[in-house]
C-alpha cells in the first residue's frame, strides 16, 4: 500500500477541483437587485407626489429626489451585474460594496436637507 496521497502535482502547479455554486446565490443577488429597485420606486414615488402636489420649492426639489432615485437604479443594475459576473466566473471574493449605499444615503440626506432649507427659509 502506498503512502502517498491521491491528488499529487508537480511543484509550483495547482489542482483545480470543480466547485458548486447554489442556487440560492443566484436568487439572493436577484433579491437584493429587487429590494433597490423597490426603494428608487418609493423615492421616484415621493418625486412624483412633490412634483404634482407641490409649490414652488416642491418642485425644484422634486428634481433631486429624482436625481437619487436614478442613481439609486443605475448603482442597483451595476452591482447586480457585478455580482452575477462574479457568481458564473466563480469568485471567492467579497461581493459586499461600502462606497455606494453609503454615496446613495448622503446624496438622500444632501436632498432632505436642502428641501427643508429651501421651505423654511425661502422668500
Amino acid at each position: 500500500m502506498s503512502t502517498q496521497t491521491l491528488l499529487q502535482t508537480a511543484p509550483g502547479k495547482r489542482i483545480a477541483l470543480p466547485t458548486r455554486v447554489e442556487p440560492k446565490v443566484f436568487f439572493a443577488n436577484e433579491r437584493t437587485f429587487l429590494s433597490w429597485l423597490n426603494f428608487t420606486v418609493v423615492l421616484c414615488g415621493l418625486a412624483i407626489g412633490l412634483l404634482n402636489f407641490g409649490d414652488k420649492v416642491g418642485r425644484t426639489c422634486s428634481f433631486l429626489f429624482t436625481f437619487v432615485a436614478l442613481s439609486g437604479m443605475i448603482y442597483a443594475l451595476m452591482t447586480y451585474h457585478w455580482r452575477a459576473q462574479a457568481i458564473r466566473r466563480r469568485g471567492q471574493g467579497n461581493f459586499d460594496d461600502r462606497l455606494g449605499p453609503t454615496f446613495l444615503c448622503i446624496a438622500l440626506v444632501l436632498a432632505v436637507l436642502v428641501n427643508f432649507f429651501l421651505r423654511f427659509f425661502h422668500v
